[in-house]
């Protein structure tokens, strides 16, 4: 019995790795494989761009609506339907001539499967490890976005040297195969949550008598503050994080006059550190919990500790100069660590909050807020900023600014949803037992 809970608990995360892998192969490919497209096609890279954004748009709706369903049927068949999906984004977009093809089969196909991917593979985890089993087996799961933002990156990036015209369509074509294949492996290894197994979850914590946990409606969760906290200290980061990821390259070869290939390579460190940082940080974040109070508490710590990582990280992109290549390369070293604390963290301490039993509509409705617009709006304040200014610089400056009012949301944050209500029914059963 033992024995068959754990392996379950092994199949849900390597179910999540490869989740994981395919969700973020989309976002390390985009920026490769958008300048071959624009060049065959005759499109602007600001219409090959429009593509990614209404990816996100979609990203968004999809993660709410995932969200709904999860708690009731599994990740199961959220999996077989984005491997259809996800496959289909990118096949589909390698046989389109058409921008508004593009839009519908680039925005809509891949921003509907990757929505679903983050969701299900976030709340899966966390449905099977909660208190200090949590952190260190989504760190392991997470390892799938780094190892893609490597080994995608570099295929694609392979595949198009020395070639020309079309090159790009057989390159989304290997890409949407294996996304196929990846997620199909997902669905099969995928499971249910733990009590359809007559399971617990893993560190949780045996149930006191006659006390169920708590069922929250979205109505009642949305109307205490720990969830808003959390969602708009997680914008806040996306909101730094996504402006970083689509400026970085551009900061290091415009502002600082580094060559494309020293750029890219110092881009790529974030993804090598990442596939040690992310258990490694878990491992760390589970340790904090076991040494604080309650979980919640031990979440808080990180979701602070998270956001100071990114702003020291940003504040050495201000630093460097054009010699002082060894400055990119630490903050880089530091963006992996706040890459493998922060999206974890978040969904940890909101199920520290509000339990498993409701999570996955409470937490589909906080990505749909927090990735409708943080991944939106950030690249377009960099954008912007660098069009009035004539530098990137402004860009790091607003995303530095943008981590430290993330850790002031994050120190906001409190151990339970209603602190007083909690207090009150504390109080009474103390009274009612003397």
């Amino acid at each position: 019995m033992a024995k068959n809970r754990s392996r379950y608990g092994w199949s849900v995360v390597a179910a999540s790795w490869l989740a994981m892998f395919c969700l973020f192969g989309y976002r390390a490919t985009f920026s490769i494989l958008k300048v071959p497209m624009s060049a065959d096609m005759g499109w602007s890279q600001a219409e090959i761009t429009l593509g990614y954004s209404f990816m996100m748009m979609f990203y968004a709706i999809a993660a709410f609506l995932c969200g709904m369903i999860l708690d009731k049927w599994g990740t199961k068949p959220v999996y077989f339907i984005g491997a259809i999906l996800g496959a289909s984004g990118f096949y589909v977009t390698s046989l389109t001539h058409s921008l508004y093809a593009y839009y519908a089969s680039y925005g809509i196909l891949a921003g509907v499967a990757t929505g679903m991917l983050w969701v299900s593979s976030t709340i899966s985890i966390r449905k099977w490890y909660v208190g200090k089993n949590y952190a260190k087996m989504f760190g392991i799961a997470f390892m799938g976005a780094p190892m893609s933002q490597v080994i995608m990156s570099l295929f694609v990036k392979q595949a198009l040297v020395g070639a020309e015209g079309d090159a790009w369509r057989a390159a989304m074509q290997v890409l949407g195969i294996l996304t196929l294949g990846c997620l199909v492996v997902a669905a099969l290894l995928a499971k249910g949550n733990p009590e359809d197994y007559g399971y617990q979850a893993f560190g949780e914590m045996p149930k006191q008598t006659g006390k169920a946990e708590k069922v929250w409606s979205i109505k009642e969760a949305f109307s205490t503050y720990p969830i808003w906290g959390v969602i708009f200290m997680f914008l806040t980061s996306m909101l730094a994080e996504f402006l970083v990821w689509t400026q970085v390259i551009s900061y290091w070869t415009s502002d600082l006059g580094l060559s494309l290939g020293k750029a890219t390579n110092l881009y790529i460190i974030i993804g090598i550190v990442g596939i040690f940082s992310m258990p490694l940080m878990g491992i760390v974040a589970d340790k904090v919990v076991a040494k604080s109070s309650c979980e919640a508490q031990g979440r808080k710590k990180m979701l602070i500790f998270g956001p100071i990582t990114g702003a020291i990280a940003c504040s050495l992109l201000l630093l460097q100069s054009p010699s002082a290549i060894f400055i990119g390369v630490i903050s880089c070293i530091i963006f992996a660590i706040y890459w493998a604390v922060v999206p974890g963290g978040v969904v940890g301490y909101t199920g520290a909050i509000y339990g498993r039993a409701t999570l996955g509509k409470i937490w589909g409705l906080a990505t749909l807020i927090v990735m409708g617009v943080g991944p939106f709006i950030g690249p377009l304040i960099g954008g912007y900023l660098k069009d009035s200014t004539g530098s990137y610089t402004y860009s790091i400056m607003f995303a530095l600014g943008s981590f430290l009012v993330s850790v002031m949301l994050a120190a906001s944050l409190p151990k339970a949803a209603e602190q007083k209500a909690a207090a009150m029914e504390t109080a009474n059963a103390e009274a009612t037992a003397n």
